[in-house]
């Protein structure tokens, strides 16, 4: 099991031999590679490929019909039961509560996660990602480029050594691709980064390329 003290720099992803069918429709067939802290996996392909699909393996969200997905650190095997603990998770799926203000939203994520309080403060992550002044609205009065800001935030509080961005640039401006682009560049120094987009930009980021539907 993960403890407070987790060292990033050891982590490893592996994808083996994975497929995917819901039915008779094969989505996913037979996908392998791997990736270490340091590195960023690419997976690219055309809309409907299976992209989102593969992050949601890679994140124990759901099983792969064949293969298997494999978190290790220090060498040791961690299990689908850390997942809290091991993934940071940028997704066109996250949803936040309207009702609630972008700081009581991460500190009620927080308390999900069983953290007393991120390795950042929540109004530190804000001010990362240029909403330390908009921290006490209601996300219902974000737009979606905040919202897609604010879940950078979300990702990175509790320090996980996998870093998944499905879409990683949705919905944002020249600065907010900016700000994600540097982010990028500053946890691939300590984290395994999985990045699933068709922007050149960031498919070129890729130590490690997954081409889907080729």
């Amino acid at each position: 099991m993960l403890g407070p003290a987790t060292r990033n720099d050891s982590f490893e992803l592996t994808i083996d031999s994975v497929s995917k069918s819901y039915g008779s429709r094969r989505v996913l067939r037979d996908v392998t590679a791997r990736a270490v802290a340091g590195q960023v996996l690419v997976i690219a392909g055309p809309n409907g490929s299976g992209k989102s699909t593969l992050v949601k393996m890679i994140a124990r969200l759901i099983r792969p019909t064949d293969g298997r997905v494999l978190w290790k650190l220090d060498g040791h095997t961690l299990p689908a039961a850390d997942a809290r603990k091991v993934v940071g998770m940028v997704s066109p799926d996250l949803t936040f509560y309207d009702e609630l203000s972008a700081i009581e939203n991460l500190r009620f994520f927080a308390q999900v996660r069983g953290l007393s309080a991120g390795p950042e403060p929540a109004d530190s992550l804000l001010d990362r990602f240029e909403l330390g002044g908009r921290g006490r609205d209601l996300v219902g009065a974000y737009s979606s480029g905040m919202k897609q800001r604010l879940k950078y935030a979300f990702a990175l509080m509790h320090d996980p050594p996998l870093l998944l961005l499905d879409e990683p640039t949705a919905n944002l401006d020249e600065r907010g691709v900016a700000l994600v682009h540097d982010a990028i560049a500053q946890a691939r120094l300590s984290r395994c980064i999985v990045i699933a987009t068709n922007e050149p930009e960031e498919v070129r980021l890729g130590d490690v390329i997954i081409q889907l539907g080729a």
